[in-house]
């Protein structure tokens, strides 16, 4: 290890020129990387309602219809004419209305007025609309332009193009800000002005390598992309810190800069990797999840914190070597005011607040695992929203409505009328477009036109439109979808493809709930593996998984008493993060603890501790609970908000039980963490105390 750090320390504009040039190429990378705004694509590839579109896509032209649009005051010709107009936008494949199902050369009440109401409702004119997914982003751009300001959209096709839209300014955003505070942070707990600098360019380097290398993926969800670099950052703060700290130690020894380094290395390797290796694990557990989110967004993290670790034992001395003449020309007195009275605090409340907390762990847990769920991308938008007013608008106007698609093997027309007769029997399906119900079973195929027919027979397969009046997701919806395979499935066992939104949701509810207890063990698992390895005791690795996941339940617990639902993607990716990201703030207080126990007693070694590493912890806690509440506040998606929110809570947790009741829980188990006996004069120590 020596030998090797001092070939890095002897080579360094060498190694730093590499890692400048790595970075910039991985800047170059980053905007070739493709971005993913439809967590439906994330379902595993087997799934029913997956395979499903596949079927469709390769039988019948078209998709199904993604959005529904709009426009008041209008008369019907004026509705044509804007019908006309939205076919034209480039990106949109067909647009549906009143005309395509009936005879508007009939007066308007003389037609159906359930089917009427559908369509065209007190001058208001409400198109069902198919979007190329290559073309959300213009294609809803374009529906804007030709509807107006008054005119209103909605459906998935909008929510994307929504997401994407807003996203990438909110990224840059979130992005300013963190730096912006992390430079605050590390301004007060560093002994020079340059050394927040080289901190933060250190961590620039790694972000962007991993940018870069993201392409490798091909393509990253919009939850990595935004908030990959920034969680990237938070998790890996400490890791520069705590060298920083070492090597001016060393440099206090009388050592030259080198050789200071080079020592500094050797001493914080081992618990520098061991934190970053549990950070990657918590990261990496997100990979088992058959929903491909998790791998999407755990792979991209847990590669992005190994190249941290690369970048802070490597790239990182090599940019303090060169810079030591400025750094230290820069020098500043210290700002933050010693912790030792904190640490005096500690140790008074540290008893009391460990009985709170091992009386708030069952409670905790129980909560954290009644929350109410939303599944899918149907609430990523707030009612203060562009979407959330215009999708308001719509429902007012014409009620909730989902499109769903079903396909059936073969021509057998009678079977087929058996089979909408059920289905138009079942709650909440409003309309059933097939052939049967468009000609008749009696009616041979070539009473419709090609066109026509095209779109409701294939060689291989029928297709029958369901229109149905329920959201695209919720209690009503999961209970429809079940009924409609049900009943296909007593005509077709085994042989139907079902899709839409609905459906889609469906599936992914019971794709991620039943990812859930894999996760978490996974993570807790090999979490625990690799800190009994390191501390070689089976009780520390209990106490600090319990602590970290403890602050887990409560941060879970929250919604639960505020009655507000969660997306269950996020419920499910926080444990993770949280887990992987704050375990470090425990490991260092037990670490310390223990090393300070061997000289100190109970009570004494609790105040040096505390007070020895709150800035450490706080330096990477405040940042996380920052960045967090940032993206929570600024974005507009409410699934990042909403992560965004639960990573900042989750690290106040995660701090507030690290730093108040984990020592009080070191110090009522003392005997099982120091793994023997006090000696004897340990004994009077605590007795004078």
């Amino acid at each position: 290890m020596e030998r090797f750090y001092g070939a890095v320390v002897a080579r360094k504009k060498l190694v730093l020129a590499l890692f400048i040039l790595a970075a910039l190429m991985g800047l170059a990378l980053r905007g070739m990387v493709g971005v993913n705004y439809d967590i439906n694509d994330y379902l595993p590839a087997g799934t029913a309602s997956t395979v499903s579109l596949e079927v469709m896509g390769e039988e019948f032209p078209g998709g199904i219809p993604n959005a529904r649009v709009m426009v008041p005051d209008v008369t019907v010709p004026q509705a044509l004419a804007y019908k006309e107009a939205l076919a034209a936008v480039p990106g949109v494949e067909d647009v549906s209305w009143l005309d395509d199902s009936a005879d508007l050369a009939q007066p308007l009440d003389a037609l159906d007025p359930d089917l009427l109401k559908n369509y065209y409702q007190n001058g208001a004119a409400l198109y069902s609309v198919t979007v190329s997914e290559e073309d959300y982003v213009a294609a809803v751009d374009g529906m804007r332009a030709v509807i107006g300001p008054d005119g209103a959209m909605t459906g998935q096709a909008v929510s994307q193009a929504s997401s994407a839209t807003a996203t990438m300014g909110e990224v840059r955003l979130i992005g300013v800000f963190g730096v912006a505070f992390a430079l605050v942070v590390l301004a007060l707990t560093t002994s020079s002005w340059l050394d927040p600098l080289l901190v933060l360019a250190g961590l620039g380097v790694a972000v962007f390598i991993n940018g870069g290398s993201n392409l490798i993926f091909g393509e990253i969800s919009f939850v990595t992309n935004a908030a990959g670099s920034i969680l990237q950052m938070a998790v890996s703060l400490d890791y520069s810190v705590f060298l920083l700290h070492r090597f001016e130690e060393c440099r206090a020894e009388g050592l030259d800069n080198d050789a200071a380094m080079v020592r500094a290395l050797c001493r914080s390797t081992s618990s520098i990797l061991s934190s970053g290796l549990t950070t990657v694990i918590g990261f990496f557990a997100l990979a088992l999840m058959r929903f491909r989110l998790g791998p999407d967004m755990g792979l991209a993290l847990a590669k992005g914190v190994a190249i941290s670790l690369v970048t802070a034992l490597v790239c990182l001395p090599c940019l303090v070597l060169v810079t030591c003449r400025w750094s230290d020309k820069l020098r500043h007195r210290r700002l933050l005011p010693g912790f030792d009275g904190f640490g005096r605090f500690v140790r008074r409340v540290a008893m009391p607040l460990a009985l709170v907390f091992v009386l708030a762990i069952v409670p905790a847990y129980l909560a954290s695992n009644a929350n109410d769920f939303y599944y899918g991308s149907g609430k990523m938008f707030g009612p203060d929203s562009q979407y959330g007013r215009d999708t308001a608008a719509i429902e007012d106007a014409f009620g909730v409505s989902d499109t769903y698609v079903l396909l059936v093997p073969g021509r057998d027309t009678a079977v087929q009328a058996e089979l909408s007769r059920d289905l138009q029997a079942l709650d909440h399906v409003t309309g059933v477009i097939s052939y049967v119900d468009a000609a008749g079973a009696a009616v041979p195929f070539s009473y419709l036109d090609e066109d026509t027919l095209s779109q409701l027979m294939s060689e291989g397969y029928s297709r029958m439109v369901l229109t149905v009046d329920v959201p695209y997701e919720g209690a009503d919806t999961f209970v429809l979808v079940e009924a409609v395979r049900a009943a296909a499935e007593r005509y077709y066992p085994g042989a139907y493809y079902l899709a839409g939104q609905g459906v889609n949701t469906y599936d992914l509810m019971d794709t991620v709930t039943s990812d859930l207890v894999k996760v978490n063990l996974m993570a807790i698992g090999a979490v625990f593996l690799v800190l009994l390895a390191a501390m070689r005791s089976l009780w520390l690795p209990v106490l600090l998984v319990l602590s970290i996941e403890t602050a887990i339940w409560l941060n879970l617990s929250v919604p639960y008493f505020m009655g507000t639902p969660i997306f269950y993607i996020t419920y499910l990716i926080i444990s993770s993060i949280q887990l992987g990201a704050t375990v470090d703030y425990a490991i260092l207080m037990t670490d310390r603890y223990r090393e300070n126990r061997a000289a100190l007693g109970r009570k004494d070694a609790l105040v040096r501790t505390v007070s020895g590493t709150a800035v450490s912890i706080l330096t990477s806690g405040s940042v996380l609970t920052v960045v967090g509440l940032l993206m929570g506040y600024i974005s507009s998606n409410l699934l990042l908000s909403q992560l965004g929110f639960l990573l900042g809570r989750g690290a106040l947790f995660s701090l507030g039980i690290v730093l108040l009741v984990l020592p009080g829980l070191l110090c009522a188990t003392d005997k099982l963490v120091m793994g023997r006996r006090p000696k004897a004069e340990d004994r009077m120590k605590e007795e004078n105390q």
